[in-house]
């Protein structure tokens, strides 16, 4: 038990991975399970509902309703929060994050990955807040009706409707996730959000050239908005050998930009298939941990890293 470890992740795909796959969030296969991150002390961790459309043959996510795969995914989230409710509980906000970990229980925050699990729909957007959602991913790979994304219309910033929707975020109390938008979205959610906004799983581009991940003028501009990015642990976005240096190695680089209050952990667990060398899952992230620890970081940055930056943003951002 590493009691003094507190563990906030930004994203992760294990829902989806429960949708295809069954079994439980309490124990499973995968990267993330209750059990293995009983090791925290306390644990909070966004869970992602997200479908590729190669996950789904015949089925056109892009222009998917919510009453289709994001019902499904958020059914199978509410069966295991009922499921497990002696370890687990869903969360909107920082103080009901707080009530969880007075109970001993992990809280669980819930995004959706890509504004086509919406319809890119404000009306839609408003029902995935009620039923809780706090975070969204405005595109994955693939561009919508609300912005091109990195790897489709890569030219193509945030649309009329595209600005909507992100100006209904804000006054919904929901995070804008950047990560997987087009450079030129970026940058149209930066102008256009006063407050935080986050990179949920994206590295360092100048670290490892990558269209995921982000230019050092964006994490600065993340760093102006007193927002997070989360360090991702696809080992395709880390660099061409990866272990738990290249992690540090990321993280590093943010530091140097002034980023200690802004970068969080955003492993991309369950959502990619390669992990660094030396971790296999949630239960391995105290080896960063222990490496920043051998590299003289003080536990102060650890506890900001781990927990306390994300949960700033979250308490700032989601009110209600």
């Amino acid at each position: 038990m590493h009691s003094t470890i507190d563990l906030f992740d930004g994203h992760c795909d294990t829902i989806l991975q429960r949708y295809l796959y069954g079994g439980s969030l309490r124990r499973n296969e995968g990267h993330v399970d209750l059990e293995r991150a009983g090791k925290y002390r306390r644990y909070a961790q966004f869970f992602a509902l997200f479908g590729a459309a190669e996950d789904f043959p015949g089925r056109d996510l892009r222009r998917l309703r919510l009453g289709e795969l994001f019902r499904e995914e958020y059914a199978v989230f509410q069966r295991e929060m009922a499921e497990n409710r002696d370890r687990v509980v869903h969360c909107r906000t920082a103080d009901q994050a707080a009530d969880a970990f007075a109970a001993g229980k992990t809280a669980a925050f819930l995004s959706a990955e890509g504004g086509e699990l919406l319809d890119c729909s404000l009306e839609r957007l408003e029902e995935a807040w009620r039923l809780g959602v706090r975070a969204v991913n405005l595109t994955w790979n693939h561009a919508n009706d609300l912005s091109g994304s990195n790897a489709e219309e890569t030219d193509r910033g945030l649309s009329a409707q595209g600005r909507a929707f992100v100006d209904q975020m804000g006054r919904l109390g929901m995070l804008v996730d950047v990560s997987h938008l087009s450079d030129p979205g970026f940058w149209d959610v930066a102008e256009r959000v006063d407050g935080p906004f986050l990179a949920s799983h994206s590295n360092s581009r100048a670290v490892f050239s990558h269209p995921r991940s982000l230019t050092d003028a964006q994490f600065t501009a993340i760093i102006d908005h007193n927002g997070v990015a989360g360090l991702n642990l696809y080992a395709r976005f880390l660099g061409e050998r990866a272990d738990v240096d290249t992690v540090v190695a990321h993280l590093e680089h943010w530091l140097e930009l002034g980023g200690e209050q802004n970068v969080c952990l955003g492993g991309d667990l369950d959502g990619c298939s390669l992990l660094p060398e030396g971790i296999k899952g949630i239960q391995d992230l105290d080896r960063l941990w222990e490496r920043l620890l051998q590299r003289n970081y003080s536990e102060a940055l650890l506890r900001a890293l781990f927990f306390e930056n994300l949960m700033r943003v979250v308490s700032e951002v989601c009110t209600m």
